[in-house]
């Protein structure tokens, strides 16, 4: 029931929720995160790692505490900053320089990175050949690498549209039809909406109907200046 809810209301969106069942702005933002382009052939891999279908399995020791949240896949872009910081002992500038190489598939830079990363891993105890498969995995993940902070921070005001449509449902319809007013469509699917949700919208009412949606005791009224070709100066005189 993610309609209005902000970055989750795609039906494709909704059928892979149902799926995941977050439980945490974490699963939240991971689901943010993997649903682009690139990554989004990992999602179904994740859930199924996250429910114990798959096994999670880690190149290395040293990188379970960085990708333990996400079951071993690469979600964001810090987690390659972090990878390449642990295990070849880049400094932040530098992995960050390589994260955007790597993004931008500059061939020559991913070349001397590579090197780089393979030598800097070998000083810390990994073998070549493993320092090799992991540079491999990160190349492959970070040219969709989508960041965390950015994806907890939409994460949490999807958190919070969902608790209030939850918790004070007709409001919340209300204001979302208020804030559409000028889109005929998506005032019709959000009355769609309400009308699974079993909430009335009733018609416009000369005598009870405000400028813009608004709740009463038997469901949401329609606001007058959704009306086609209705001017809301002309509604806030009536009122």
């Amino acid at each position: 029931h993610t309609v209005g809810v902000f970055q989750f209301e795609s039906v494709q969106m909704r059928e892979y929720l149902r799926k995941l069942k977050p439980k945490s702005i974490d699963d939240l933002a991971a689901m943010n995160a993997l649903y682009r382009p690139g990554p989004m052939d990992f999602i179904d891999d994740f859930i199924d790692r996250k429910y114990g279908r798959k096994p999670i399995e880690y190149l290395h020791e040293s990188i379970v505490a960085i990708l333990r949240s996400t079951y071993g896949i690469i979600v964001y872009q810090e987690q390659v900053m972090q990878l390449v910081h642990a295990l070849a002992g880049f400094t932040l500038a530098q992995s960050d320089l390589m994260r955007r190489a790597m993004g931008k598939k500059k061939e020559d830079v991913m070349a001397q990175q590579r090197e780089a990363f393979v030598s800097g891993a070998g000083e810390r105890g990994i073998a070549a050949k493993v320092a090799r498969e992991i540079f491999d995995m990160i190349v492959k993940f970070a040219n969709y690498g989508f960041n965390k902070s950015h994806s907890v921070a939409y994460s949490l005001l999807a958190y919070q549209t969902a608790w209030l449509k939850a918790n004070y449902t007709a409001e919340f319809m209300a204001a979302l039809m208020s804030s559409e007013m000028g889109k005929t469509d998506k005032v019709s699917a959000l009355i769609d909406e309400c009308v699974k949700l079993g909430i009335a919208v009733l018609p416009p009412d000369v005598n009870e109907s405000g400028v813009t949606f608004s709740v009463t005791e038997h469901g949401i009224r329609f606001g007058l200046a959704a009306i086609k070709n209705v001017g809301v100066g002309a509604v806030e005189a009536i009122v």
